[in-house]
């Protein structure tokens, strides 16, 4: 028998607009029905009375890569891979996310707290999620080293989503100064090994360099999964990605580069925590001022998901729905997730509900729709008792 879940009295955020009083009834995995709160229930099934909090799709994280510190929480302490994958899933869907592109980086470091093998283990966990709460997905960011190539197309059946990176001194998101801290400071590498790695990286001829991005663009193609660039620096860099079959441009560093994907018809995806924070942590792109100039379809966690759920209250002047938008139907559209991201009527049922004081915080959310987690006192007693349906 197919189970039935009402949920009444929300602020229903639709993709073009926001119900007030608004209900929805959720039979099996899908959406049935939305609209404004009847009189009377009109499910069987159990009802669940919002109070007035804001209703929405579950959340559609393109990018977080938090899998890592759970993983490796200190540079040479690491946790088992189950309790990290299921650490991470916990944390995103308390944070609302309930489909998450782990964001896992296919690079050696010299501390072992990021190798090719622990990638590679982290996406065999990720292949068996029969144990998570929330939709769990791979993301793989290849460095351009041949041997981290090799590696994804050694797992390529595995990869939900890939994308490309080439992290250099002067080059994308850091310059020499922030590539140092950034590898010393929040990596824990020693200085020799930064130097090491840098003197590589900024070995990279253009023409290996355009050998293996091609060869990336063939592995994904192949795989069927959706292509990224990633810290995109020109218009030239994401017209040459653009060729080669790239769909998505991940944290374009300058504004011409956003609007240059967004003439040409890629999704731009930049990082919520910079919307938060109003601004770039390496004085990058300003996500609100790509917003401003109507460059941004996406927002990502990045490496806080929580900020994924503040975004869309951050006021920009434009619609609830739209902002909603951009952390659910736009990143689910963005890698062929129709599905989901929405609140329509045959659409998966992923929903959270969200109290917005004294800050965003989310209070239950369903998945596939089943009721996977409610956060604080248990809101059992204050259910609204509404006749049966029909009476």
């Amino acid at each position: 028998m197919t189970s039935s879940i009402e949920i009444r009295h929300a602020r229903v955020v639709t993709p073009d607009r926001v119900i007030d009083d608004g209900h929805v009834v959720i039979s099996g995995e899908r959406i049935a029905r939305v609209g404004p709160t009847p009189n009377r229930a009109v499910s069987d099934g159990k009802t669940i009375d919002a109070e007035g909090r804001i209703l929405m799709p579950g959340l559609v994280d393109l990018h977080g890569d938090d899998i890592e510190h759970h993983r490796s929480p200190r540079s040479g302490a690491q946790t088992d891979m189950r309790t990290a994958v299921t650490t991470a899933d916990r944390t995103n869907v308390l944070a609302g996310v309930t489909t998450k592109y782990h964001a896992v980086a296919f690079e050696d470091a010299p501390d072992e707290g990021r190798t090719l093998d622990d990638a590679i283990a982290i996406a065999a966990e990720l292949a068996d999620e029969s144990y998570t709460l929330g939709d769990n997905r791979l993301h793989a960011r290849c460095e351009l080293t041949s041997e981290s190539v090799r590696a994804v197309e050694g797992i390529a059946g595995e990869i939900d989503l890939l994308s490309m990176m080439h992290h250099a001194p002067d080059e994308g998101q850091y310059d020499r100064g922030e590539f140092e801290q950034h590898y010393i400071e929040d990596r824990s590498w020693p200085d020799h090994a930064v130097d090491e790695i840098a003197a590589q990286r900024e070995s990279l001829d253009a023409a290996t360099r355009t050998e293996r991005v091609a060869r990336l663009c063939e592995i994904g193609r192949r795989a069927g999964v959706p292509l990224a660039s990633h810290d995109d620096d020109s218009a030239a860099a994401v017209e040459e990605m653009a060729h080669c079959g790239v769909d998505i441009s991940e944290y374009p560093v300058v504004l011409e580069a956003a609007v240059r994907a967004t003439e040409l018809g890629l999704t731009t995806v930049m990082g919520a925590p910079n919307l938060i924070r109003g601004g770039s942590l390496w004085d990058n792109l300003s996500a609100r001022a790509a917003i401003d100039r109507g460059v941004v379809d996406v927002l990502c966690a990045d490496y806080h998901p929580p900020s994924l759920l503040l975004a869309p209250f951050v006021d920009t002047g434009e619609s609830l729905s739209t902002r909603v938008n951009r952390v659910t139907r736009n990143p689910a559209d963005a890698v062929g997730l129709a599905d989901r991201g929405r609140i329509a009527v045959d659409a998966r049922a992923d929903l959270i509900v969200v109290d917005q004081s004294p800050v965003p915080t989310v209070e239950r959310v369903l998945v596939g729709g089943t009721d996977v987690m409610r956060s604080g006192e248990s809101r059992d007693d204050a259910v609204q008792k509404l006749p049966p349906a029909g009476s």
